[in-house]
């Protein structure tokens, strides 16, 4: 991979929908290394409204350019491998927003494509830097519940209507909850604990507005422990965001992480406190000790969608390891239709 020349990453972004405008764009016009250069908009200019020195651009095709150095892929689902797959062939590095692909296949394709071009493929994965994740994992880290022996993470909301998104309104292969929180559930369980051995899963359609999946249980069988990731679409009072028991206590937490619902209420990665959690949602560790149990308040940490970008300008112009490397999407897209094939056989299925 070629270091880039330029001060800044030139940076072309596809879409400005939900993902573009709020987790994307933000993160990119506040890192001084990257220049937020072009966005694509094929009708709309809404970029200009808040990043007037954009240039909008009305095809795909003007991102690839030799003024840009990094595409970012934030469009609806079906575009992310087609568009994937341009970019890089152009030379171009390449973010994708999640899911990678429909399918393991594809995903593994794009990895090859990667390789062959000697350009950077990465996964936007934010929610690993979510600050109750990060919790989770220091907890694990440090072994204060000692072995791990069962992990849940439960994302429930409650939904009405149709999807205001025309394309999740229609559905199709690789458009469902399973494919949207899923596989951000996954990736983060599978960051910690790697391949499970087996899979089992309930997927389910609940709400008559729904195109697909709109609630799953996923079951993740290792060795030694179990992981049950949840999600549901009509759940009106959630229950613990996460539940970690160990050989040496629990930890409990509440409440999701609140940089997406700053974001879209207009906070901006410039202030302090946009990962930072509220106290009334600090976790609940419970260990024993010596003398009997040890119950305690954590706080969270801080939450930080910024370092996914702070990562992949240092893997372009330092040679640092990739955080989130596409391989583990593909790894993750397994997974999933690992379970996909599970809730139809209603069996445990090994992951091949």
């Amino acid at each position: 991979m070629e270091k880039i020349n330029n001060d800044r990453i030139c940076v072309g972004l596809a879409g400005f929908g939900l993902s573009g405008r709020f987790f994307q764009a933000p993160f990119l016009h506040s890192d001084t290394r990257f220049n937020l250069k072009k966005v694509y908009e094929r009708t709309s200019n809404n970029s200009k409204q808040e990043y007037p020195e954009v240039e909008i651009v009305r095809s795909f095709e003007e991102l690839l350019t030799t003024d840009i150095d990094l595409v970012v892929i934030s469009t609806p689902n079906p575009y992310h491998v087609s568009m994937a797959s341009q970019a890089m062939k152009a030379g171009k590095h390449v973010v994708v927003e999640k899911p990678i692909a429909s399918t393991s296949k594809e995903a593994r394709e794009l990895c090859e494509i990667a390789k062959n071009e000697k350009v950077l493929l990465s996964v936007y994965q934010n929610r690993r830097f979510d600050g109750d994740f990060l919790t989770v994992k220091k907890i694990i880290d440090e072994n204060l519940i000692g072995e791990i022996l069962d992990y849940e993470c439960h994302f429930d909301r409650f939904v009405t209507g149709k999807s205001k998104k025309q394309w999740k309104a229609d559905g199709g292969k690789g458009i469902d909850l399973l494919y949207d929180i899923g596989v951000h559930l996954i990736d983060q369980a599978y960051s910690i604990f790697g391949m499970p051995d087996e899979v089992y899963a309930d997927l389910r359609k609940q709400r008559d507005e729904s195109s697909g999946i709109d609630n799953f249980q996923v079951y993740l069988y290792y060795k030694d422990k179990k992981i049950t990731l949840s999600a549901g679409e009509v759940v009106a009072m959630s229950g613990p965001h996460f539940m970690i028991h160990g050989s040496k206590g629990s930890f409990i937490k509440y409440g999701n992480d609140l940089q997406e619902s700053r974001l879209i209420s207009g906070m901006r990665p410039n202030k302090s406190d946009l990962g930072r959690d509220e106290e009334k949602y600090f976790g609940t560790l419970c260990r024993i000790t010596d003398h009997g149990f040890l119950e305690e308040k954590i706080v969270t940490e801080l939450g930080d969608y910024g370092r996914y970008y702070d990562n992949i300008y240092r893997v372009i112009n330092n040679g640092d390891d990739l955080f989130i490397k596409p391989e583990e999407a593909v790894d993750v897209m397994r997974i999933i239709e690992t379970a996909q094939n599970s809730s139809i056989e209603k069996r445990r299925i090994r992951v091949l």
